[in-house]
């Protein structure tokens, strides 16, 4: 469910849709999510002061008890 919330939101927010990849690492105790946006579309996913990527990290928060950790990769 995560993985389809951040690629939704992602998709939602870019100029190139086609380029939002969205990988997930389960662990233990933590999720990691891997986005990956054109070159053009990482400060829009991003934000100012790191605002809109908290938004979408506050988004896909789980009653499962993991910490969920978004990396923005270039």
């Amino acid at each position: 469910m995560e993985k389809e919330l951040v690629t939704y939101v992602a998709r939602a927010l870019v100029d190139e849709p086609d380029g939002v990849e969205v990988n997930m690492i389960e662990g233990e105790k933590s999720t990691i999510l891997e986005l990956k946006v054109s070159q053009a579309d990482i400060g829009k996913v991003i934000g100012k002061h790191g605002r809109i990527a908290k938004a979408i990290l506050s988004a896909t928060a789980t009653k499962t008890g993991k910490r969920i950790v978004l990396e923005i990769l270039d």
